[in-house]
């Protein structure tokens, strides 16, 4: 389970430095992969995948994520080949300026699969988690 974990915080840490490479890596060169931004449609296939990281990552000066609840599911049990990860995204990024910060959190499911000996996204959907407002 070490090993799923340390692939999933390898995407994130992707997103936190901009790093194109590394996110490349994590993900399954595949047709039928499948990212779900939050609020966007499902873009399907790794190449449009990784585009649209690539313009995330090019539009956010700052960015980091604290992660909660994070809970791994390992498919089958015994010798897994599929990992369901689900996670609460706490999330800080700059408002465009050193003295402002945005907060927000989402809710992400990200399904990896064992790929040439390692863990890699295979499927992800993020929704953002809205919080009722204080009465």
């Amino acid at each position: 389970m070490a090993d799923v974990l340390a692939a999933h915080r390898a995407f994130y840490d992707a997103i936190e430095t901009g790093d194109v490479d590394l996110m490349a890596s994590l993900w399954v060169d595949d047709v039928a992969t499948t990212c779900v931004h939050p609020g966007a449609q499902p873009l399907s296939g790794t190449g449009p995948i990784l585009r649209s990281w690539t313009v995330l990552m090019a539009g956010v000066g700052y960015i980091q994520f604290f992660l909660t609840d994070v809970e791994v599911t390992l498919l089958p049990a015994t010798d897994p080949t599929t990992a369901v990860v689900v996670c609460t995204e706490n999330i800080l990024s700059d408002a465009g300026s050193v003295e402002s910060f945005n907060g927000g959190k989402a809710v992400a499911t990200s399904v990896l699969v064992r790929d040439a000996g390692r863990w890699r996204f295979f499927a992800r959907h993020a929704s953002p988690l809205i919080e009722p407002e204080d009465a």
